[in-house]
């Protein structure tokens, strides 16, 4: 098969292959669409996040790419789950499956990431991933695809996931709350509509014109361009003086994570969605007074895949508007800049074979 391997920093190369075979538990998906995702480029820069017990961050073999969606080529010994031909949306994260944060559906920070002899997987990251025409999937990572979700939008499913793992289960959000989201990338603007579709009242803020237009498109009740408004400001006059129920940072910005403190009102919650690349001075002092609980999340843990794909399927959101370029698999390297460049004021960046 045609897949792309990374043998150090900027060096991604065509190569050819075997197909892989699934194992017991496995199936093997063929690839129909994967979306470039900003965790692609720092990987392709940086080498592999969490790597541990000795595996190497470059090792000329490794097909990175995690967002993808395909159709059921082989079924691997025991599976009875799924038949050849059923069209998939992937998981990114398999987990272990035996250690505790596993057992209690935090697999995205699974006790034994990247230990693959304790069975741990993560498509893309510690495992092969989708910049190929096929790829193995453990069944516990795999659900359905309804027809009528066309596969270059449902690799938008999880993104849905992260954004919903943020929101719902460990954020607890529900009908009613107030929900700013700090940074309108992928995540960002999925959140929009993730937390529209749960019923909250959505604040959006951001300096990119375009961005906060489709946030709008998408459902924020209100957007705050930073350039010109102070969010805190905004958020505390929308909630008459108390403060949003939840803040969700997806920007990484060094002074986003206190912006979103002093806009969150007592007993809030702040989701930490963005990696920033500095060390943040935080405001203990308030979050300790107030209250404040402020999480991280890593993925689309907890079954949040499955919730995306719900709403998606229902028609409550949508992956089209935010797929804005599309490449074939021998153009990945044109992909990959057009996404990391945000050439054409691109959203999410899709590679079809």
């Amino acid at each position: 098969m045609r897949a792309w391997a990374l043998f150090g920093p900027g060096d991604l190369r065509p190569i050819v292959k075997p197909v892989p075979r699934p194992d017991v538990a496995e199936v093997l998906v063929r690839i129909e669409a994967v979306a470039i995702c900003g965790t692609d480029i720092e990987i392709l820069h940086h080498g592999l996040p969490a790597m541990i017990d000795g595996n190497p961050p470059f090792n000329g073999e490794h097909v990175v790419g995690h967002e993808y969606v395909g159709t059921v080529a082989a079924l691997g010994p025991t599976v009875d789950e799924f038949r050849v031909g059923d069209r998939v949306v992937v998981e990114i994260h398999a987990g272990c499956g035996r250690c505790e944060r596993c057992r209690s559906g935090m697999y995205t920070a699974c006790l034994n990431y990247s230990n693959r002899l304790k069975g741990h997987r993560a498509n893309g990251f510690t495992t092969d991933g989708g910049f190929a025409e096929y790829a193995v999937n453990h069944i516990n990572t795999l659900s359905y695809l309804p027809d009528h979700i066309p596969f270059d939008e449902a690799t938008l499913i999880v993104t849905a996931g992260t954004a919903l793992y943020g929101l719902d289960v460990l954020g607890g959000l529900v009908a009613g709350n107030t929900l700013l989201i700090i940074g309108p990338g992928p995540i960002g603007l999925m959140g929009v509509a993730c937390g529209k579709a749960l019923g909250a009242e959505v604040l959006l803020a951001g300096t990119r014109e375009s961005r906060l237009r489709l946030g709008r498109e998408l459902g924020a009740d209100h957007v705050i361009n930073v350039s010109h408004d102070d969010p805190v400001e905004v958020a505390r006059r929308v909630t008459r003086g108390l403060g949003v129920d939840l803040v969700m940072e997806c920007s990484g910005a060094p002074v986003a994570l206190n912006q979103a403190l002093h806009a969150t009102k007592r007993g809030g919650r702040i989701c930490a969605a963005a990696f920033s690349h500095e060390p943040v001075l935080l405001d203990a002092a308030r979050m300790v007074t107030n209250n404040i609980y402020v999480y991280g999340i890593r993925g689309e843990g907890h079954g949040a895949v499955k919730r995306g794909l719900a709403l998606m399927a229902q028609g409550k959101i949508s992956g089209k508007p935010f797929v804005t370029h599309r490449f074939t698999l021998d153009q990945l390297p044109q992909a990959l800049e057009t996404a990391e460049k945000r050439i054409g004021d691109a959203i999410k960046v899709i590679v079809t074979p």
